[in-house]
């Protein structure tokens, strides 16, 4: 059988051991621990709030005590002790004092042992969910750089490692067409961290408007000191975003910051996007020449707001535009919409669209 020191000592060690490897404090378990102890062992002696609980690692003490009051006739056995009994245990007990009664290892070991076995387990399932809602919370709203460790064949979802947790990116989240292999990295944006009752609940995404903004605050040093701000993004992931920007500095070109010299930063990120095209426009708090702006590269004669004061307005352009102003399946009008908030109504210089439908378009 082994002595009481040696049962501290391996139990200390275990719970340090589970620290270095599953990265749980040992103070977080020693806590629940003690708490099932006192639970347990008010269940097995009877005892009530009597119970004393003391585990110290660094000097391997582990000790639990009942602390009971000497009375000269006992009505409760959990809480009282006769002073015969207690003097038995201490010379020094006298009526009316508390006297604490040590239990030995073998009195509570088993205990312990079943207490720790079950507290340990669901200690770890607790941390493991914390620690996991702690990862995705610090990277909320964030790009992160994810490890991809399994890919399901049938629904084409894939976990992947962001730091010592896991995610699911789903396929509705992946860039359209693009292949994703396990082993491979791949850049995702954490859009949502929500605590759940089974863990916490991520939402982590390739086609999010905020993955285009964290590239380019890490591309465009401008972006990142706040001299360049991004106002609005849209976003038709793996086709085209369009993106607002205004700058806060004079002398500083918030488009051809974002641009690059020869396109460096901006084709950076395209090619991070597999390809996608990305216009950059001038942001303005004149609505009609922000809307103008975010109908490029089409050339815009007119825009008329809608003078019932909706965010409703009519766009004028040459004809020979007409077609580029609406994009392919009404793409460009549709981005910029939604990068405007304006419902947007192209029409032609000659105001006829042959067999066109007019081309109206909602945020």
């Amino acid at each position: 059988m082994k002595k009481k020191d040696e049962f501290n000592a391996e139990f200390f060690e275990a719970l340090a051991l589970l620290e270095k490897e599953k990265g749980i404090e040992s103070g977080y378990l020693l806590e629940k621990i003690r708490a099932a102890i006192v639970i347990a062992v008010k269940h097995d002696f009877g005892a009530e709030d009597n119970v004393e609980v003391i585990m110290d690692p660094e000097t391997n003490q582990f000790t639990v005590t009942l602390l009971k009051d000497v009375v000269e006739e006992v009505e409760n056995p959990g809480t009282q002790i006769t002073l015969a009994d207690a003097q038995a245990i201490s010379k020094k007990a006298k009526l009316d004092t508390v006297v604490r009664i040590p239990l030995q290892t073998k009195q509570f070991g088993r205990i312990a042992a079943i207490t720790a076995k079950h507290v340990i387990r669901q200690g770890i399932r607790e941390a493991e969910r914390g620690q996991q809602l702690q990862e995705f919370q610090r990277h909320s709203q964030d790009l992160v750089t994810a490890k991809v460790s399994r890919v399901d064949p049938v629904t084409g979802n894939a976990t992947v490692e962001i730091g010592r947790s896991e995610a699911v990116l789903i396929k509705g989240e992946q860039m359209p067409g693009e292949i994703i292999r396990e082993g491979s990295y791949v850049k995702i944006y954490v859009a949502d961290v929500r605590e759940g009752e089974r863990g916490p609940r991520v939402l982590i995404s390739r086609v999010n408007p905020g993955l285009v903004k964290r590239l380019f605050e890490m591309e465009v040093p401008e972006i990142f000191n706040g001299v360049v701000e991004i106002k609005a993004i849209s976003r038709e992931a793996g086709s085209r975003t369009k993106m607002a920007v205004s700058s806060n500095d004079e002398n500083v070109d918030a488009v051809g910051a974002c641009i690059g010299p020869r396109h460096s930063r901006v084709d950076s990120i395209a090619e991070e996007l597999g390809g996608e095209k990305i216009d950059i426009v001038e942001y303005s708090e004149d609505p009609a020449t922000f809307i103008a702006a975010a109908l490029s590269p089409a050339k815009v004669l007119s825009v008329t707001p809608d003078p019932d004061g909706a965010k409703s307005c009519r766009v004028t352009v040459p004809d020979a535009q007409l077609s580029l102003a609406i994009g392919n399946k009404g793409q460009n009008a549709r981005l910029a919409a939604k990068l405007t908030g304006w419902k947007i109504d192209i029409r032609p210089e000659s105001g006829f669209f042959g067999e066109e439908e007019p081309a109206e378009t909602e945020e």
